[in-house]
């Protein structure tokens, strides 16, 4: 998936570094709080180790749910099945494409049709135990991951585009996520870490945080509506559903650094890392003098290439690319 604050072109730079500070045992417990699309805690559960993710984003914790929960074998022979539903006018439909009369033109009115009667179908195959959980998240992750390629957007869900671009038209089928092997014991949650992290413990804690004001539930709206399919009233011209108990107070400037004090503060990982770029709202020497606080500093760089989207909603950067920064705490 197109996301922002991807990790995976930096994925080689990350292991490295986490191996190099942390150590080669992969004995550990791992974990990912800002979970994202999962591509940081896939790959360190592909490497051995056991995974605690968490994000705050329905869509995100069931794309997770699949990723460090479910392990092969898993059945997926119903996908056959779910490709030949024929479409449905559902909440898909009705509110996100063009020939419903929303005014919104998110998806094509044919695949549109088709995501609700996918959706619809994997809600009652798990309540009728034609599926079970594991099935249902990996049918409902790859549903998700699979929609995405054909949104008519430029990269996020801020707006869709007033003519259906040529990847949007081609009509849509499920495809599948792969299974990734690993720890049985690892485990995902949909909570907000400022919560969450009282109670859970590990060895490496890796954090991924917003760096800016744009939240992640604005932009990935039609997402969540998809994953949770529970019927929101929307509003405006995008059709935005209420986000207001998913505001992270990583994207505001009066309230990011006693919020990230606050995870660094209660967390009980020894290996403690925190992705952040040079345009964050936290400054470099913020970060370096709160992480001082807890025990031994140390920080790595790369240069990053700059996410599609910035360009596309004309933000006029100067560059087209920033400073990723991996800030290092060993706790005391």
């Amino acid at each position: 998936m197109n996301y922002i604050g991807s990790k995976y072109s930096l994925m080689d730079f990350l292991t490295e570094t986490i191996v190099t500070v942390a150590g080669t045992d992969t004995d550990k417990i791992f974990a990912d709080l800002f979970a994202g699309t999962g591509v940081v805690g896939k790959t360190f559960k592909q490497n051995g180790y056991q995974v605690i993710a968490n994000d705050i984003q329905h869509y995100s914790y069931v794309t997770n749910k699949h990723f460090i929960e479910n392990v092969p074998p898993l059945d997926a022979s119903i996908v056959e099945y779910l490709n030949a539903l024929k479409g449905t006018e559902g909440f898909i439909y009705k509110n996100y494409c063009a020939g419903s009369g929303s005014g919104r033109n998110y998806f094509t009115d044919q695949n549109g049709m088709k995501c609700d009667s996918i959706r619809i179908e994997l809600e009652l195959l798990k309540n009728s135990g034609e599926i079970n959980e594991a099935q249902y998240y990996y049918l409902l992750a790859s549903l998700i991951n699979s929609i995405d390629k054909y949104a008519n957007t430029a990269s996020v869900y801020g707006a869709f585009l007033k003519h259906v671009k040529k990847s949007a038209q081609r009509e849509f089928e499920l495809e599948l996520l792969p299974i990734i092997d690993g720890d049985r014991r690892s485990r995902v949650y949909n909570e907000d870490i400022a919560e969450l992290i009282k109670r859970i413990h590990g060895d490496i804690l890796y954090l991924d945080p917003p760096y800016n004001e744009r939240q992640y539930c604005a932009n990935y709206h039609v997402l969540e509506t998809i994953s949770r399919y529970d019927f929101p009233e929307l509003k405006g011209k995008t059709g935005l559903r209420d986000y207001s108990s998913q505001k992270s107070d990583f994207c505001s400037s009066k309230t990011v650094v006693d919020a990230f004090e606050h995870v660094i503060r209660n967390s009980d990982f020894q290996y403690i890392f925190l992705s952040y770029n040079n345009e964050g709202l936290m400054p470099f020497d913020v970060i370096k003098g709160v992480m001082e606080k807890y025990g031994e500093y140390e920080m790595f760089c790369k240069d990053y290439r700059r996410f599609k989207a910035d360009t596309d909603e004309n933000r006029n950067h100067k560059s087209d690319k920033t400073v990723e920064y991996l800030h290092c705490l060993v706790k005391k």
